[in-house]
């Protein structure tokens, strides 16, 4: 992943911003004590990609991949639309506990920009639920040329949305985040609409790690900078998240992304570990004994 990319990580200040208060009194009033639902991936589960991660002489890289992690975030659907046959297949290939997380297609983002999508948006929908069960949140990233002079289109959006589909929403143009009342405005639809607003924790736009939820979701894109401070980075997210558990947050669906995506396994295997340990969770961390190798060398 491009986005966000600096040439040089340790002149960032990546302190992780202070809790908002509008996230606080969001989470508090919708407390629940049960433990957390927390899924963590990665974007890709290709071999090209993930170099290392599988044993050799692996052809089922889906089948391995969701035997480690226990859930993808799938950016394969931005590229073009699959059939629902295709996600029938994905569907079986996988473990009962697997989700999904797939990107809508940049025909309904980045071409028609949200407008007259309604058929596209319904085919998209029609094939992904073959997901069933499987099926995580479905999320919407926007151009960064897309500012908030559009706020009118992902409100039509928005409110269009089907309410038993989870939808969560990335902006990436600065106006999103600079004007306070576009960014009060914006997120007050989120909330309203039951829709998360996706946090994305990346060195060169610290501005989309703005830390305001809209519902009972944190929606994260890490990526780490392939630098020795992203596993500090994942160590602040820890602490943050067992704040955020302890306030009432129910879902943690967090991906990691890097610059060069061939140590995403490896910071999310050292993340797991974190997690589990803090939140008292039991999830898989993957390929645990590889990983153990890799650190020692």
């Amino acid at each position: 992943m491009k986005f966000g990319k600096v040439d040089h990580p340790e002149l960032i200040d990546f302190t992780m911003p202070n809790n908002t208060k509008a996230t606080i009194d969001l989470l508090s009033k919708n407390k629940i004590s049960d433990s957390p639902n927390v899924y963590v991936g990665c974007a890709k589960w290709n071999k090209a990609d993930l170099k290392g991660f599988y044993p050799k002489g692996t052809k089922d890289e889906l089948g391995y991949y969701s035997k480690q992690f226990n859930s993808i975030e799938l950016n394969a659907t931005f590229y073009r639309q699959f059939s629902g046959e295709q996600f029938t297949k994905w569907k079986d290939k996988t473990p009962s506990n697997f989700k999904f997380f797939p990107k809508l297609t940049q025909e309904i983002s980045h071409w028609k920009r949200l407008e007259g999508v309604q058929e596209v948006v319904n085919y998209y929908i029609d094939n992904a639920l073959r997901l069933e069960e499987k099926l995580g949140t479905v999320f919407l990233q926007m151009h960064s040329n897309f500012g908030s002079k559009n706020f009118s289109k992902i409100e039509n959006f928005v409110k269009s949305w089907p309410n038993e589909i989870p939808l969560a929403v990335e902006v990436r143009h600065p106006d999103w985040y600079t004007d306070k009342s576009i960014f009060e405005e914006y997120t007050q639809l989120l909330e309203e609409n039951n829709v998360a607003n996706v946090l994305v924790d990346t060195a060169g736009r610290r501005d989309m790690l703005h830390m305001r939820l809209t519902n009972n979701e944190a929606f994260i894109r890490y990526v780490g900078a392939n630098h020795i401070s992203d596993y500090s980075r994942l160590d602040d997210w820890v602490v943050r998240l067992k704040e955020w558990t302890d306030l009432g947050l129910k879902n943690i669906h967090f991906f990691i992304h890097q610059n060069l995506e061939v140590e995403s396994p490896l910071l999310a295997s050292y993340f797991i570990k974190k997690l589990n340990k803090e939140l008292s969770i039991n999830l898989k961390i993957p390929n645990e004994d590889t990983n153990q190798q890799m650190s020692l060398l």
